[in-house]
């Protein structure tokens, strides 16, 4: 049987999209591209055109909206799209042109294209483009089938490093197929495959075969629709981000209950599903429905943090009501804000106290939808009542992970008795199948005596902290992520940091808690302690430990500003800030444990008693999606809480079974492992044999088989029976290392990946398969799990630091260096700045450096931000010289993007007008000097 041809599919999609009423319109390059969006945009104006007693612009006019639209980044062009602009015409008259329907998503123009060419750094041929009123809002890369899904992906990353331009950044979505897997994004570049979803129908049923996705998702109607509403411009991040689709039918079912009915709900959307996103989504969208007074989302007052108030300014800036003023509030509810977020807390004080609350009667009757983040918490008691009997027309819908169930309803109301019907749900077994978060890796630590336990023995505690430390950098990879040590109460926890200081430790450690004399202890509506102190604990204990943090941090915080002393563990803890140095291990009671999200937390320690939500929710601090390194969310527990653990589970998947969340054990991951290592070994015998691979093919199949052993053992490695020298590995350590380095050395041309030497081997060009005509440009390399944080500058500067010129041995230390930086994935292209900067302070100046080590006065670190700020002004001079364009040009670029870690194309857009050069040759010579410091940016960036 022949497999599908990409060519194949490429037509059947059309064949598809025309059935759909799409115009098949041809279009070969860039000039008819151009000449089609006029036809299309005079088209869709008709209206606004036909009252100038006009059907067409004049090409200046044209010209003049064509300038328009090329200023600005990718994410002010999305802006653009969704605007009108006010044309000066050449009569003097002004028309208001619009690009995109976006209240009538139905009303626009639909066209698809194929095989458009476009100049850059390279010529590329796109595969199928849908255009909407005559722009390419929608790009389609195929693959034929059987080929992986990621290399269409890779492809369109290249495509925005050589050829994007134009009219095609202003491309809002991306979908990749073979044909059998179908995948969107939205037009974020480098976000990651990882946030490429498939589309499903509304019980998460996943569409993959592309002419049934092509059938729902292409419909006019609906990817309007998507375009129009479901893309959400993020303005903290100035990035483009689009509904799943889960997030998408969740927003539907609320505004169908608003327009039709008066009925109540609640979205059990599993925790880390991006509840914040589809809430605000749907805030913002009934905001805009006729009849709607106002929209508020309510939050806890615990929840909203400065990370949470930053997540919200970020959808809808100058929403949040962050302060503890109540006047601030009415003064928002009784003005013209339609959408407001706020605290139950603070609502609560506003509308039960009469001198507040005699300023809301009007806003009282008016229609009020209210929307609850985590609808479980604070919400089941007198705050809630209070609310609710308040306003005479509200409307209300919660969201949560861990809704109230029967089960494990503590207090008297269900989630259900409170916010009526589930609307929709997402369980955390759809979530781990579309690979929205991770699974969880369970394992249980038994200490040498648990015969009639005593928690609070110190034996007992002594002996977790040593197993903490001892294993911390196999648990975290080397500390590239960080964990949370969940502890069942404060005094627990201040045992608990007293021995692991004691201890000496090499990392970080930190601790919070909430002191509040006479609070409780454990909160009945979690079913976790929330890390209240009771009334011996003083502020005191606390302020020990913040002076301990002050000292490794070079911070100053007291008890006095607790807030900003958690807002500064919160950063740490998140790894967000490339000047702020990470905080390894955090213990906790409560905080921390519900509502905090970082991408960086990978495992949690537990001595705790959890159930139900509360362990469900602890766990799911730890798995957040965030790159192939990070395989799962690790949990160790020092309690048994296997029961509770399954019990958990088994309520919130709706009874399916457990082995979809959790993670094998170690045993069955070792055996594949193994199984792996033995198929590899029988083509591969020893890593001569890789030598001897000719071709490009023979290389290709090299790297996909070893590529899997390096996936699983990432993931085995991670364990903590995991041992690199188990004799029971069928590859070891040193071969594993060895056939890893002719691995790197493939990835960068040391093994030639070019087939050009075909002495001996008969015609290497063709596939010994015949069919499968991957390259090594089509795969993905995964080196990210080849990079140890260990390897970064400062461990380099302290090899090179120990380096004697006068020794015997100072040749072999001084290659070993530069070895150690070649087998790393990230620091092996900066491996000749290093040589260079060892032969400029060594190698030329022996008598120098010795003379300077010994009497102290040596300062390397600043010598190689020196040298390497030296060498990056070389390459900015010769890139100038090159290219014939403003060095300073340059430099501004390159300084912006240090600071703001974004490009800013318009510096080097005024730079390049100033040559005397056509468009196309402007946009040519823009991709080419912006690929060139891409890649100065990625040699010279040393942090």
């Amino acid at each position: 049987m022949v497999t599908q041809s990409e060519q194949v599919l490429e037509n059947g999609l059309i064949k598809t999209l025309q059935e759909m009423n799409y115009e098949y319109i041809s279009i070969k390059e860039e000039e008819n591209l151009y000449a089609n969006f006029k036809k299309q945009l005079e088209k869709h104006n008709k209206k606004e055109l036909a009252l100038h007693k006009r059907e067409h612009f004049t090409d200046k006019e044209f010209d003049k909206i064509c300038i328009y639209l090329e200023g600005g980044t990718r994410f002010e062009k999305a802006k653009k799209l969704r605007d009108l602009y006010p044309l000066e015409t050449e009569d003097g008259e002004r028309i208001w042109v619009e690009f995109l329907n976006k209240s009538k998503w139905c009303q626009n123009e639909f066209q698809v294209s194929n095989q458009i060419t476009i100049e850059g750094r390279k010529k590329c041929r796109y595969d199928v483009t849908i255009l909407i009123n005559g722009l390419p809002l929608v790009q389609i890369e195929l693959k034929k089938r059987g080929v992986e899904l990621k290399e269409a992906y890779n492809q369109i990353q290249r495509y925005h490093k050589t050829s994007f331009h134009g009219l095609f950044d202003y491309v809002q979505l991306f979908i990749i197929s073979n044909g059998v897997n179908t995948r969107y994004f939205a037009n974020n570049p480098n976000g990651g495959y990882k946030f490429t979803f498939n589309w499903t129908d509304a019980e998460n049923i996943p569409f993959n075969d592309l002419s049934k996705f092509a059938y729902f998702f292409f419909d006019q109607c609906n990817l309007g629709k998507m375009i129009s509403k479901y893309i959400v411009l993020h303005e903290g991040d100035k990035c483009l981000m689009v509904l799943r689709p889960y997030q998408f039918y969740a927003v539907e079912r609320i505004l169908e209950r608003v327009q039709n009915s008066n009925k109540n709900g609640y979205i059990w959307h599993t925790t880390g599903a991006g509840k914040t996103l589809t809430s605000f989504k749907a805030a913002q969208l009934v905001s805009e429905l006729d009849g709607i007074d106002k929209v508020m989302f309510v939050v806890d007052r615990h929840d909203l943090d400065t990370q949470t108030q930053s997540e919200y300014e970020a959808f809808e800036p100058g929403a949040v009501d962050g302060t503890d003023n109540t006047y601030e509030l009415i003064k928002r509810l009784s003005g013209n804000s339609k959408i407001i977020i706020t605290t139950i807390q603070k609502l609560n004080c506003a509308i039960t106290k009469d001198y507040y609350n005699k300023h809301l009667q009007e806003v009282r009757h008016q229609k009020v939808v209210m929307i609850f983040d985590e609808c479980h918490r604070s919400h089941f008691g007198d705050c809630h009542k209070n609310i609710v009997k308040f306003f005479s027309n509200l409307q209300i819908f919660g969201f949560t992970g861990t809704p109230i169930f029967v089960e494990n309803a503590k207090q008297d109301h269900t989630t259900k008795e409170i916010f009526s019907d589930c609307l929709h749900r997402y369980l955390i077994k759809d979530a781990i199948a579309d690979e929205n978060v991770l699974g969880f890796l369970v394992e249980y630590y038994k200490g040498k005596d648990e015969t009639g336990i005593d928690y609070m023995n110190e034996a007992r505690m002594k002996e977790i902290a040593k197993f903490i430390l001892t294993n911390f950098n196999k648990s975290t990879v080397n500390r590239e992520f960080n964990a949370l040590f969940a502890i069942q109460s404060v005094p627990m926890l201040l045992q608990y940091y007293k021995i692991f200081k004691e201890l000496n430790p090499k990392i970080k450690i930190g601790a919070v808690f909430t002191y509040a004399a006479n609070s409780s202890q454990d909160d009945g509506q979690t079913g976790m302690n929330q890390g209240y102190a009771n009334e011996k604990v003083t502020a005191d204990e606390l302020q020990a430990i913040m002076n301990d943090y002050n000292n490794t941090f070079g911070t100053s915080f007291t008890t006095d500003n607790f807030s900003a002393y958690y807002d500064d563990i919160n950063l740490r803890m998140k790894k967000k800030k490339k000047d702020m140095e990470p905080l390894d291990l955090l213990l906790v009671v409560g905080m921390f444990l519900t509502g905090f999200d970082a991408k960086k937390l990978n495992t949690l320690y537990v001595d705790k008693n959890l159930e139900y939500h509360g362990l469900l929710q602890a766990f799911s601090r730890t798995n957040r999606i965030l790159n192939e390194k990070k395989r799962f969310g690790k949990i160790v527990c020092f309690r048994d809480l296997k029961s509770n653990v399954d019990a958990a589970i088994k309520l919130f998947s709706n009874n399916n079974p457990a082995d979809t969340i959790l993670r094998e054990p170690f045993p069955v991951v070792k055996e594949k492992f193994n199984e792996l290592s033995l198929k590899f070994k029988e083509k591969y015998p020893d890593v001569q044999s890789i030598d001897r691979l000719q071709s490009e093919y023979e290389k290709r199949d090299f790297v996909l088989a070893f590529r899997e052993i390096i996936k699983k053992r990432a993931e085995m490695q991670i364990y903590e029976d995991f041992e690199p020298d188990d004799k029971e590995l069928i590859l070891s350590e040193q071969e594993f290392m060895d056939f890893r380095s002719k691995y790197l050395d493939i990835t960068t041309g040391v093994i030639n990946p070019n087939p050009d030497d075909k002495k001996n081997t008969g015609d290497t060009d063709v596939p010994p398969y015949g069919e499968d005509k991957r390259t090594l440009d089509d795969i993905d390399f995964c080196l990210e799990l080849l990079h140890s944080d260990v390897i970064n500058v400062a461990y380099i500067l302290t090899l090179i630091n120990d380096l004697d010129p006068s020794s015997n041995d100072y040749q072999e230390r001084r290659q070993q260096i530069l070895d150690t930086m070649i087998k790393d994935a990230v620091m092996r292209n900066k491996a000749k700045l290093i040589d260079g900067f060892i032969r400029q302070n060594i190698d030329n100046d022996k008598d120098g450096f010795s003379k300077s080590k010994a009497d102290g006065s040596i300062d390397l670190e600043s010598r190689l931000a020196n040298y390497v700020s030296q060498q990056r002004n070389n390459a900015i001079q010769d890139l100038a010289a090159e290219e014939d364009i403003d060095k300073e040009a340059l430099i501004k670029f390159l300084n912006e993007y240090d600071f703001l870690q974004k490009e800013k194309t318009e510096i080097l857009q005024e730079a390049i007008k100033k040559k005397r050069i056509g468009l196309k040759a402007r946009r040519t010579l823009l991709k080419r000097v912006m690929g060139k410091l891409h890649s100065i940016i990625e040699l010279f960036n040393w942090e």
